[in-house]
């Protein structure tokens, strides 16, 4: 965080560019921008020592963190790493970004069992996937093991099978057997489902596809 010499307000002006933020003018010259909420107690004449400077410049980002936090969190629900490295990519100091994990813990904004839950749902509903992709992926946002454990135990890889490889199944149809399973095997292997679940998924889709151009 910057150092700013200590000193007496001489000036407090709203900034043009932004309505929200304060110019902070000590002994005639602009020392440092803080937002109108981390700036309402400041008073032209008042005396700011090093420490106070300090304080004011770390409320301010919090200030800003949680701003930059609300709106990352409104563009979908978020693991806490995901939080946390987005923060720290934004240059917010370790301590500001903890304080506004903190703070949005409290507010019920970030949980990682119920982020689990939601990146699960959304998998099995618009891009179906085998337990062992839906654990890679919730391992690389942060998740932590035992609760990725409780989230996939509830993942019917059958039913998540069969209709991850519904479409490729009508589009490869017309295929010989080894081909049609071949390449619907490779599909399913690509999206993490294992070859026990697999093997069975795979022969069902054959028989359907079978019936279906014949009319069963």
């Amino acid at each position: 965080m910057e150092k700013i010499r200590p000193g007496t307000i001489t000036e407090l002006r709203q900034q043009k560019r932004n309505k929200e933020r304060l110019s902070v003018y000590l002994d005639g010259e602009y020392a440092f921008g803080i937002s109108l909420f981390a700036g309402s107690s400041l008073r032209q004449g008042q005396e700011l020592t090093a420490e106070e400077i300090e304080r004011l410049l770390h409320e301010d980002q919090f200030v800003r963190a949680k701003e930059r936090a609300f709106h990352y969190l409104s563009l979908r629900p978020r693991s806490v790493a995901e939080l946390r490295r987005y923060l720290h990519q934004k240059s917010f100091d370790k301590q500001v970004i903890e304080r506004t994990v903190d703070r949005l813990h409290e507010l019920d904004m970030l949980n990682d069992l119920e982020f689990a839950r939601y990146w699960v749902e959304q998998r099995e509903t618009f891009k179906p996937r085998g337990r062992v992709a839906l654990g890679y992926e919730l391992r690389q946002k942060g998740v932590d093991r035992s609760l990725i454990d409780v989230v996939l135990s509830d993942v019917d890889e059958d039913d998540a099978a069969r209709r991850a490889a519904a479409k490729r199944a009508r589009r490869w149809r017309h295929h010989d057997r080894d081909t049609f399973s071949r390449k619907l095997s490779q599909y399913l292997q690509r999206r993490g489902f294992h070859y026990g679940t697999i093997k069975p998924v795979v022969q069902e889709l054959w028989e359907q596809s079978r019936a279906s151009d014949h009319g069963e």
